[in-house]
């Protein structure tokens, strides 16, 4: 437990003291984000504002993780180091979209097929890698089969088709932090929570680990490493929270697609080596509704040549322009994320006690 909250405070002070710094170097390298012109009126003011804030969410998470272990001579897990690596590869495709608006000075960054090219190719890695790698015990970082509150057997797939799966949801959940962050805090403060609850997942599934012949029990976790998940998920948690102390309304900084598409992978990593990749969809529900107001918009928008369902896609431009202050999105969907996640917290338990 005190590698564990080690993790999260370093991680909070790291993130909250260097920001300011990175602010500082942003600005003097004239690193400002730029606005889409068909976006609401009131984001014109932004342009400017130091972007690429990411690097210092990965950063903090990385030095966090890095001093723990070293201070208590642990080596990291299989499990750690896979997810940590996912995403400092996802933000580092992250920093390349977000060197290329700088750099062309308009909004768009790398082509869509560029980009999903690099996510494809950095999920493909870590899916193969997370299937292999044994314990002791034999068990993988990752299983092929599908997952909600723990593996389902009798749905395992074969290789060839777990592998896609897990690739699918690596740039399934970087997309859908990527275009939730849109409002100021609203990626950052949403992410805090879902992280949050995966180090209570982890924590409870290292409490409960088959592989603790003492305390297992009949319905005990089969997982990799619980305990250094915990580690990374609180080390996220923390940057994000940390990160969130700048980045709120008014913002001066961004987390850009730096932090977005390390956010996401990491989501989809913990999910993945947690065996709760269906779990993850109640838990992060905000990041769906997003993600899914942007598919139902350009479906219907083709379908009806010209129609749209919402004002705007992500769905919270849709209430800014129907005349919602941006503060107020922002705080009622962090009030959806969290029931959400204690919805999905309550499920998690719910079904450990009831198989008892």
């Amino acid at each position: 437990m005190i590698n564990i909250l080690s993790a999260g405070s370093l991680s909070l002070i790291l993130s909250m003291l260097g920001t300011p710094w990175l602010i500082r170097l942003l600005r003097e390298k004239q690193f400002g984000q730029f606005i889409r012109e068909d976006g609401p009126t009131t984001h014109h003011v932004k342009r400017g504002t130091p972007t690429m804030g990411g690097v210092i969410i990965v950063g903090s998470v990385v030095i966090a993780y890095a001093v723990t272990h070293l201070v208590r001579w642990q080596a990291p897990s299989v499990s750690g180091l896979l997810v940590l690596g996912l995403a400092v590869s996802m933000g580092f495709l992250g920093f390349l979209d977000d060197w290329s608006k700088i750099s062309k000075e308009r909004s768009l960054g790398l082509t869509p097929r560029g980009k999903l090219i690099g996510q494809f190719t950095i999920g493909g890695v870590f899916a193969f890698l997370a299937l292999n790698f044994p314990d002791e015990r034999g068990l993988t970082p990752a299983s092929p089969a599908i997952s909600f509150l723990r593996d389902i057997p009798a749905l395992t797939m074969p290789l060839l088709i777990a592998i896609p799966v897990i690739i699918f949801l690596i740039a399934a959940w970087s997309n859908a932090v990527n275009l939730t962050d849109g409002l100021d805090g609203l990626a950052a403060g949403t992410a805090t929570l879902v992280f949050a609850a995966y180090t209570l997942v982890n924590i409870w599934q290292f409490n409960q680990w088959c592989s603790r012949a003492s305390t297992a029990g009949p319905r005990c976790y089969e997982v990799r490493d619980p305990n250094d998940l915990a580690v990374i998920a609180i080390a996220f948690a923390g940057a994000c929270f940390g990160f969130l102390w700048w980045n709120a309304r008014p913002a001066k900084i961004f987390m850009g697609d730096t932090g977005s598409m390390a956010i996401g992978a990491a989501l989809a990593g913990l999910s993945v080596t947690t065996r709760t990749e269906l779990l993850l969809v109640i838990l992060g529900l905000l990041f769906v509704i997003e993600v899914g107001s942007v598919a139902l918009q350009v479906s219907y928008f083709k379908a009806t040549k010209g129609k749209r369902i919402f004002k705007m896609s992500p769905i919270h431009h849709h209430f800014e322009i129907i005349g919602w202050e941006e503060v107020t999105v922002v705080i009622r969907f962090w009030i959806i994320a969290g029931l959400c996640v204690a919805l999905g917290l309550g499920i998690f338990y719910a079904e450990w006690v009831v198989g008892q």
